[in-house]
């Protein structure tokens, strides 16, 4: 037994994640409200339900701090602050925990970034192409562990970046067009993936080039598996970063985002674990503020 299938299976151990159990994995990408850069870990959600221990998780941030290739359980993430970071998955995880999902969060998410410089599209070279490299050795290190693993969704928190000049934003919906795309179909294999988009609508470049949020908008508005999520009235530490209670709060929004897209017939006739969250509202493609 190599040193490194060792770590990895210690990893899961500890995370008490049976081996060969379903998994249901979701994909958390973008820039910072993504990263959750001012998401101090000195105020990390209190874990009341013991959750955390449960849920599989595998982060990188490119230069910055990663999970080392390996799965463990949910937790901040090292830098930025003295007890790390963390992002809208820790609230996002525990509420599909509690709804019934065996949640695994895969996290690819890098600060400032934009798909026009950054991410860029299929066989570019660039994060995306990265990052798909990188979920694919993910997803089979599940894999081989003997779970049945079924990806459930993407969520893309992103665009702030892209509506720097109006040229960038004027390309965003079809660069973002072509990123699900090729996620759904050549990555995934399923293109009814469901897709949760947000982007910051008070961003200072958002509110100059606007043509970002109405690409997410009309993009969800085109397909009924993809719904737009807003950040308006989400506490802010500056003109565009969500606070860790911020965080806490957009990460519940996107769970009743995906809850909202779900079919997943395995959960029909399960009650959800009550929230202090508003409903959902039957409207697309805005979810109501918390």
């Amino acid at each position: 037994m190599t040193s490194k299938y060792i770590v990895f299976l210690a990893a899961f151990l500890a995370a008490d994640i049976s081996i060969g159990e379903q998994i249901d994995l979701f994909i958390l990408a973008g820039q910072s409200n993504a990263q959750g850069w001012m998401g101090d870990a000195a105020y990390y959600p209190a874990d009341n339900d013991e959750l955390d221990q449960s849920i599989a998780f595998f982060w990188i941030t490119p230069q910055h701090s990663s999970s080392n290739d390996q799965w463990t359980r949910l937790k901040p993430q090292g830098g930025r602050f003295k007890q790390g970071h963390f992002g809208p998955e820790i609230s996002l995880a525990r509420c599909l925990k509690n709804s019934g999902y065996q949640a695994a969060i895969f996290k690819y998410t890098l600060g400032s970034t934009s798909l026009a410089r950054h991410w860029q599209g299929p066989g570019d070279g660039k994060l995306y192409d990265r990052m798909v490299e990188a979920f694919q050795a993910a997803a089979s290190m599940l894999s081989a562990r003997g779970h049945d693993v079924t990806v459930r969704g993407l969520v893309w928190i992103q665009g702030e970046s892209d509506a720097e000049t109006p040229a960038m934003a004027a390309a965003y919906k079809e660069r973002l067009r072509l990123l699900i795309k090729d996620l759904r179909h050549q990555v995934i294999g399923n293109p009814r993936l469901a897709v949760i988009l947000g982007v910051d609508e008070q961003h200072p470049w958002v509110s100059k080039n606007s043509q970002v949020v109405r690409a997410q908008k009309i993009l969800a508005q085109q397909d009924k598996r993809i719904v737009f999520t807003s950040m308006s009235g989400l506490e802010k530490a500056d003109s565009t970063h969500l606070t860790p209670k911020g965080l806490a709060g957009h990460g519940r929004r996107i769970c009743a985002a995906f809850k909202q897209l779900d079919e997943m017939p395995a959960l029909q006739g399960k009650v959800a674990a009550p929230t202090n969250d508003q409903p959902v509202s039957t409207g697309r493609p805005l979810i109501p503020p918390d």
